[in-house]
Formats: structure tokens, C-alpha cells, sequence
């Protein structure tokens, strides 16, 4: 096959018309075929240059974007072709197969600017990987104890690291061309639409929109705690209710949300990863100068019943795995990155992945070791080191740190809003340009997001207490992070049965199926065992 194709003519500059490339007769021999389609006279889209793809659309989607694959520059003459028609190169050559224009994908805020780099992809995941959750580690070790609470957390961060290294590598396939630009396509590509949107579509939405919800609850109530701070022990100001501080929180969010795509945010995000660093890092080196409490005690709590521990023990696990979440927005970062067979997008994303997760585990290792060292089972377990920096060194610290702290808190949580909830913008207009093959008009954009960001204020109002079953439902969108990369990669790679890669990731796809399951169960049993408060319409 490679014989005949190098002795291939390259083609007259001037391409034929897409109509007169036929298809092969079944009766014709492969190398015959091949000599019929001049490498240079197939057209295919050129993501690096205009953004567009084929099989692409919304994220529901089954398709992915169509990858530039160019041939070597001594079989390329030089051409007077417009450079969105560049030739498709051997792999997808050799399997005959024409590419598809699909115009959407230059229309939705994903992807429709490709011009990003290593830089923005560390500072969208720094800034998304960075979250109030991690706070709550220390809580975590309340149960597991010093040991197992450092190797527990040790091997999740590895693990979902390994996960997150599938899906960049799985985001581009040089076989077929293809460019899978959300999780959701990826999900579709391998498991099949039908089974995708029964497995993956509610924890990726939960993992977008009920994020959101949080981060309107967390930005307004940290809000209120930075006013009083302002406003000093004898401010006569009344300050507003809670419902109205999250109306605060949300026009802000609302406002920057009006940012057009997931590139022009970057901006946003650097400031949001900055203040991540800057609250984390404040807040265990207060704690580290404080020293611990008197008469802490570092023994992990057992339940006087067995099963009861065995609840407890799951659930702290489950906070661990809830702390590195995030996934589902790889693939998207990715997205915005140009790609070509020479230069694959992989490279850089993969090295503002290792730059971020660095910066991660410098702040979220410190934050639970020295915040369990701090304060030991006396750590909060609602807010944990946030809740406990104001509940034990509230008089003893300094105004301004607190402030500090309580300001990089709700920047990072205005930050993080855009990015989770960009996906959510993109669903949306998907379903506009799908039906009316053509991108959405300013006003409906700035409609549909202002729809989507009050609607989550609305949910933020009517059931402030979503927070109380974050375990439960971080259970359910486990598998997201941990076990779906594992099986797609095997599905989408096909490793060598029975082989080290192969039996790698059936072993962490299984185990991470089981560990969701029992998560599930012991997210469930902690709500029914302890209650939740149910507020409706009652904001704290």
C-alpha cells in the first residue's frame, strides 16, 4: 500500500469539485482505488485555520472534529487553494474516507475560537481543579487516620491523574481524523448514543449545572462573612438577606458570563486560578502559624457498630474522590487548541496539565495534611478548613487575611461559574444552530445564558441545602472521572487483549464502577442516618 501511494503523481494545484471524487467500484483491487483518488484533490477542513469539523454539532453529538492531516511538503505543491481546503493526509487516505464539512462547531462557544495554548489549559484546569471541596479533606481523615488518609488520598490523585492523561491522549485519533470536542461525543463514540446518555448525561450535567448551583450558594454566603469583615463589629449597615446575596453573586456572574467562548475567558480563569493558590495557601499557613489546638486528638473515630464504620469509611473516601473532579471538562479545554498530524493538540494540552495538577497537588496536599495536624477531629465537618480558620482564629488573626481569604473565595467561585458552566451554554446553542444551520444571534446568546445563570439562582433559593447530598451525588458522577476514561480507552484503542494496558484499565474501570455503587449506597445511608435540614426557600 505505502509502495503504491509513493508513486503516486501529486495532483494539479487546482482541486476537482468535491462531486467528482467517486467511490471505488467493490470490484476493484485496493491499490487500484487508491491510484483513482489523487492524495492532493480530496478537500477537508482545516481545524488549525477556521475552527470547523466534521461529524461535530452539540454535545449530544455522536461525532467528533475533523483533525488536519497534512502530507509531507515535497509531495505539496505550492497552491493558490483557499487554506480551509487542504488535502487530507495518509491515514485517512488509505481508508478512502471523505470528510464532512460541519459549520457548527465555528458557531458554539467551545469551539469556535482554536487559538488557545499550554497556558490557558493550565489556567481553566487550575482554576476548575481547585475547588471549596478540597477544603474538606481534612474531614476525611477524621475516619481514615494519618495512614490511610495520606495513601487513600495518594493513589486518587494518581489514579484520576492517569484518567485525565486517557482522555487527553483519546481527545484526537490520527486513524480516522476525528476530534471528540466534548465528553459527551467521546461517551457517545464509544459506548453508543443510547448508552451514553443513560451512563454519562446526568453526572455531566450534575457536574455542570448542580456545580453552578454550589458555587452561587458558596459566592454568596462567603459574600455576606466578607461584608461583615468590611464592615467591622460596629457597623450599623444592615446587611442583606442571603437570598439577596446570591442575587449579587449571580448578576456578576450573569455579566461575565456574556463572554462570547471558552478562549475569551482565559483571562477570567488566570485570576480565578491565582485566587484558588491564594485562599489555600493562606489558609493552612495560618493554620501551620497557629499551631494546633490544646488536647487534639489524631485517633480516627470509630462507630460503635461495624456496618456504621464501614459507612463512615466510604463516605470519607468519597470526599477524597469528590475533591478531584473536573473531567468533564478536559476534553473541552482541549477543544480550543489548533491540532494537525504534525503538531497534535495532545502536546501542549498534556504539558498545561502537568503545570496545573503540579500547583494542585502543592496546595491540596498541604491544605489536609496541616489542616488535620491543626485541629485533628475538632476540624468542622461542614466547610471544614474554611469554617475552622474562622471558628478558631477568628480573634486572633488578622482582619485582613480573613478578608483576604473571604475575597479570593468569591473571586474563584465567580471564575469557576464561567467555566463549568460553559458547557452548559454550548448544549444550549446547539440545539439552535442544529435546527437553523446557522450560529445563534448576539441577543439569543445573551438571552439563553442569562436564562440558564438565574435559573440557578432560582435552584441556589429553593434548595440551599443541595450541598447536604453532595456526597451522594458526588458518588454518582464518580465514574466520570475514575471509570469511564478506562473503558473508552479500551473501546477507542483496542490494546492487545490480556495485555498490560488492557488488563490496567478493566481492573481501574471495574473498581471504579464498584466504588461509585458503594459510595452511592454509604452517600444515602449517611443523608437518611443524620438528616438534612430541608429549607426550602430558606437560604442560611
Amino acid at each position: 500500500m505505502s509502495e503504491v501511494i509513493e508513486e503516486i503523481t501529486p495532483a494539479p494545484i487546482t482541486p476537482l469539485p468535491a462531486a467528482t471524487i467517486e467511490d471505488p467500484p467493490a470490484s476493484m483491487s485496493r491499490a487500484a482505488s487508491v491510484a483513482r483518488v489523487p492524495p492532493l484533490q480530496i478537500p477537508a477542513p482545516t481545524t488549525a485555520v477556521n475552527g470547523v469539523g466534521g461529524g461535530g454539532g452539540g454535545a449530544g453529538g455522536g461525532g467528533g472534529d475533523q483533525i488536519t492531516l497534512k502530507t509531507p511538503k515535497a509531495l505539496t505543491p505550492k497552491s493558490r487553494t483557499p487554506r480551509f481546503m487542504t488535502p487530507i493526509g495518509s491515514p485517512v487516505r488509505r481508508a478512502l474516507k471523505l470528510t464532512r464539512l460541519d459549520p457548527q462547531d465555528a458557531w458554539l462557544p467551545i469551539t469556535e475560537s482554536r487559538n488557545g495554548n499550554a497556558y490557558y489549559a493550565a489556567f481553566h484546569t487550575l482554576c476548575s481543579g481547585i475547588g471549596i471541596q478540597a477544603l474538606i479533606l481534612p474531614v476525611a481523615f477524621i475516619t481514615l487516620g494519618w495512614t490511610w488518609g495520606i495513601i487513600c488520598m495518594t493513589l486518587a490523585f494518581i489514579w484520576q491523574l492517569y484518567t485525565l492523561y486517557l482522555l487527553v491522549q483519546l481527545h484526537e485519533s490520527a486513524e480516522t481524523g476525528l476530534r471528540y470536542c466534548r465528553y459527551i461525543q467521546l461517551c457517545n463514540a464509544s459506548f453508543g448514543e443510547k448508552q451514553a446518555q443513560f451512563l454519562a448525561l446526568f453526572p455531566i450535567l450534575y457536574l455542570s449545572g448542580g456545580t453552578c448551583v454550589a458555587l452561587i450558594v458558596l459566592g454568596g454566603s462567603t459574600a455576606k462573612s466578607f461584608f461583615q469583615i468590611v464592615c467591622g463589629p460596629t457597623c450599623t449597615v444592615k446587611s442583606l438577606t442571603p437570598a439577596e446575596w446570591y442575587l449579587v453573586f449571580t448578576v456578576v456572574a450573569s455579566i461575565l458570563s456574556q463572554l462570547p467562548n471558552l478562549n475569551s475567558i482565559a483571562g477570567v480563569s488566570l485570576v480565578g486560578a491565582i485566587s484558588a493558590i491564594g485562599y489555600s495557601t493562606l489558609i493552612w499557613v495560618v493554620s501551620l502559624d497557629k499551631g494546633k489546638l490544646p488536647n487534639v486528638s489524631y485517633d480516627p473515630v470509630k462507630a460503635d457498630k461495624q456496618y456504621i464504620h464501614f459507612f463512615d469509611v466510604l463516605n470519607a473516601l468519597g470526599m477524597i474522590a469528590f475533591a478531584f473532579r473536573g473531567h468533564n471538562l478536559i476534553l473541552e479545554i482541549q477543544a480550543t487548541m489548533p491540532s494537525s498530524e504534525k503538531h497534535p493538540s495532545r502536546v501542549p494540552m498534556w504539558r498545561g496539565v502537568q503545570i496545573s495538577y503540579t500547583l494542585i497537588a502543592m496546595c491540596i496536599f498541604p491544605l489536609a495534611i496541616v489542616g488535620y495536624w491543626a485541629y485533628g477531629q475538632k476540624i468542622p465537618a461542614q466547610g471544614g478548613m474554611f469554617v475552622a480558620l474562622f471558628s478558631f482564629h477568628a480573634q486572633d488573626t488578622s482582619q485582613f487575611i480573613l478578608g483576604l481569604a473571604s475575597l479570593f473565595v468569591i473571586v474563584n467561585a465567580l471564575s469557576s461559574f464561567q467555566i463549568y458552566g460553559m458547557p452548559m451554554f454550548d448544549e444550549m446553542e446547539s440545539h439552535y444552530t442544529r435546527r437553523f444551520k446557522k450560529p445563534a444571534p448576539w441577543w439569543l446568546r445573551a438571552i439563553v445564558r442569562c436564562m440558564f445563570t438565574y435559573g440557578c439562582y432560582f435552584m441556589a433559593v429553593a434548595i440551599p441545602f443541595l450541598g447536604s447530598v453532595a456526597g451522594l451525588l458526588g458518588g454518582i458522577s464518580l465514574p466520570v472521572t475514575l471509570a469511564y476514561p478506562c473503558f473508552m480507552w479500551i473501546k477507542m484503542k483496542k490494546p492487545k487483549k490480556y495485555g498490560i494496558s488492557w488488563g490496567v484499565n478493566w481492573v481501574l474501570g471495574v473498581v471504579g464502577m464498584i466504588l461509585s455503587v458503594m459510595l452511592t449506597a454509604a452517600g444515602l445511608y449517611v443523608v437518611i442516618d443524620t438528616g438534612i435540614k430541608v429549607s426550602f426557600f430558606k437560604p442560611q
